[in-house]
């Protein structure tokens, strides 16, 4: 008969299969619902029967609550540092220096040394060194280098990381077991954790190293837990009651059997050129590592020789650091310049005292926005720490405030665009300020004239993005209205273009003249007014002149504009520049019918309410919205008792469902576009 006890031990035992497979050998046996499935079993079987629960149970990797405050443990061997080369010279000096040494000890010990010195290869991780303590196999307590005689007891933290075993796998192990490892955070999960800090308007991390560190030294480890932790194991340390075997890489293969994860990465190679080969490779594959990287660490593979050479000072004589280029490095701030984005961005960009980080000379660096100069203090003048990995834009991670000099200068942001004078605006919770001449500003007129050109804008057909940086980088064109004056001879000289081509284009120009106010409205690139708002604006206002003229109260009676919206607005047709352009383009020859505008009538759908589900192929859905909105429809994004009618494309599904359920008038989406045809709108089918 199964019992409870067995049913749990069956369970966890599964888990840590499935565990072992997912983090250490990185070819998960089941799918993620599998694992789910038998998480939750051993869950509610521990619910039901606590006494069951055990210290190595997968269950119990969630953190337990807060420490008040860490306390200290002395390792049985102390963890001790690397020496450091720099390059393949010092390099081979060191494993010249190992080679003199073994001979001196063979004349004295009579034993045989083999020559050239094998050595394990492995990249120094950019993380934390912890040791981990097995006693009969299951983890029972964690520590930090710290002084590398004495660290900070972190069992409860390392007990959230996946790829670390609360018990070992398999049989052999020795009785107790000290591992020794680096704790990283990948980049991908660093990336995504600043990202989610900063969205949250808390502090970011200055790198994953520092990410990791401070997420092992939390005293509540639930907070761990949350952190995308990972460790890969270089070592031993203590052992007691059981044999190893005699190489390094043989001990780290047996690790990997019993469950800990090993770096992919590490190799055997035979003498000193062989490394520094090694170390070239890994050098070159660095930025495609998902984790960060400072060297390489050689240590003698032969235990037995390591026994031989011994120790100096605190580091072991049979390994060393190849320290990479730093990728950290500090300069001083001499001053910050704005540039301009495609999109009218202004970003801040530092001019530094140049200096070597990362395999390059650094003169130039990013700060992002305003909002990170001031949350960062940073004054022109300041000692700064910049910090560069791979084709990483260089960017200043921290100020030095103990170095300020007196004479530093705080910085500040432009109000007129440094590339063609516009007014620069930043709304109120954005961390980013633009320039406002969209349609003029030099820095933003390729991506003006693409979307002005595009299909669902004045559809000017053949005139590809390519075509329009050529126009422009040519200086046959500086804003959208000078399309209409660039001549056939001058295009057809332009690459891949012939007089055909040219001809072409200069007709296509010519038909799009004749366009809608909606559409025209559209192709001027004002901040978030899509298709749907321009075809609102157009309605409700009926001229252009109009829509320049609204004020933010007659701009918000527009169906679908709110107070963001009816600024972007405003403070485009404010800008001279914008509205010389406007006029320019209506000069050349655009026009389009007026909209015969009639406040008085009533909207037949005011005050009921719509829901538009599933793939619409008839129209876009801001479009399909656009229509709801203009008829006084309020449109909604979920399906209630208060809903009047859902419009179901393609593929409908729950929102379907839940009208079907509530009794909720469905139509399909030809028989919205009848619908319209009966309020006067009609839609291309």
């Amino acid at each position: 008969m199964t019992t409870p006890h067995s049913q749990a031990a069956t369970l966890r035992t599964t888990l840590e299969d499935y565990n072992y497979h997912y983090y250490v050998m990185d070819d998960p046996k089941v799918p993620d619902a599998e694992y789910d499935r038998v998480f939750r079993a051993l869950k509610a079987l521990e619910a039901e029967h606590p006494e069951l629960v055990t210290s190595d149970s997968p269950t119990q990797r969630v953190g337990d609550r807060p420490l008040d405050e860490f306390s200290q443990i002395t390792h049985r061997v102390p963890m001790l540092s690397l020496d450091n080369v720099f390059n393949h010279d010092e390099l081979m000096a060191f494993d010249k220096r190992l080679q003199e040494r073994l001979v001196k000890q063979r004349d004295v010990e009579d034993v045989e040394v083999v020559d050239p010195i094998e050595y394990v290869c492995e990249p120094k991780l950019d993380g934390l060194a912890v040791s981990l303590m097995y006693e009969d196999g299951v983890l029972t307590q964690a520590a930090t280098r710290g002084d590398g005689q004495t660290g900070e007891d972190i069992t409860h933290n390392i007990r959230t990381i996946d790829s670390i075993p609360l018990k070992l796998r398999g049989e052999g192990y020795p009785a107790v077991l000290e591992v020794r490892g680096e704790v990283v955070m990948p980049r991908a999960g660093f990336a995504a954790l600043n990202a989610k800090a900063e969205a949250a308007g808390e502090k970011v991390f200055v790198n994953p190293r520092n990410a990791a560190a401070g997420s092992l030294r939390q005293l509540d480890s639930r907070i761990t837990a949350s952190r995308p932790l990972d460790m890969y194991c270089y070592s031993v340390g203590y052992v007691e009651g059981g044999d190893l075997p005699g190489k390094h890489y043989e001990i780290l293969q047996q690790l990997n059997k019993w469950g800990l994860k090993l770096n992919p990465e590490v190799r055997i190679n035979t003498g000193a050129e062989d490394c520094s080969k090694y170390h070239d490779y890994i050098l070159n594959k660095r930025d495609e590592l998902d984790y960060d990287i400072d060297g390489i660490v050689y240590k003698v593979n032969d235990l037995r020789l390591q026994d031989m050479l011994g120790f100096v000072s605190r580091a072991p004589r049979w390994a060393i650091a190849h320290k990479f280029p730093a990728q950290e490095e500090l300069t001083t701030l001499l001053d910050v310049e704005f540039q301009v984005g495609r999109t009218g961005a202004i970003t801040p960009v530092a001019r530094l005292e140049p200096v070597f980080v990362g395999g390059v000379t650094v003169s130039n660096a990013t700060l992002h926005n305003m909002d990170e100069v001031q949350r960062m203090d940073i004054r022109i003048g300041d000692t700064v720490v910049i910090y560069r990995a791979g084709d990483v834009i260089p960017k200043i991670v921290k100020v030095l405030l103990d170095k300020r000099p007196e004479s530093a200068v705080a910085i500040a942001p432009p109000e007129q665009c440094p590339v063609c004078k516009s007014a620069v605006v930043q709304e109120e919770g954005e961390a980013v300020a633009r320039c406002s001449g969209g349609l003029y500003c030099h820095a933003q007129v390729k991506e003006a004239i693409k979307h002005f050109a595009s299909r669902k804008a004045m559809d000017v057909d053949g005139l590809g993005d390519k075509l329009v940086e050529q126009l422009v980088d040519l200086e046959l064109i500086s804003t959208v209205a000078d399309l209409y004056r660039v001549s056939a001879e001058s295009v057809a000289q332009m690459e891949r273009m012939g007089d055909k081509s040219a001809q072409n284009l200069i007709k296509a120009l010519e038909d799009s003249k004749k366009t809608t106010l909606p559409r025209f409205l559209f192709s001027l690139g004002i901040r978030e007014v899509g298709e749907a708002t321009a075809l609102n604006l157009a309605n409700h206002f009926g001229t252009l002149d109009a829509v320049k003229e609204a004020d933010q109260e007659a701009l918000q009676a527009v169906p679908d504009v709110g107070p963001i919206v009816a600024l972007h607005i405003g403070e485009f047709f404010s800008q001279p520049h914008n509205v010389e352009v406007v006029q320019s383009l209506i000069d050349v020859g655009l026009y389009w019918d007026e909209i015969d505008i009639d406040h008085s009538q009533e909207k037949p759908l005011e005050g009921k309410t719509y829901v538009l589900t599933g793939t619409l192929t008839l129209m876009a859905r801001d479009q399909a919205k656009g229509y709801l909105q203009q008829l006084g429809a309020k449109v909604s994004g979920s399906v209630s008792k208060n809903t009047y009618c859902v419009i179901a494309g393609e593929s409908a599904g729950s929102k379907l469902a839940k009208a079907e359920s509530l009794g909720v008038s469905v139509i399909t989406e030809q028989e919205y576009v009848v619908l319209l045809g009966e309020y006067g709108i009609e839609v291309a089918v």
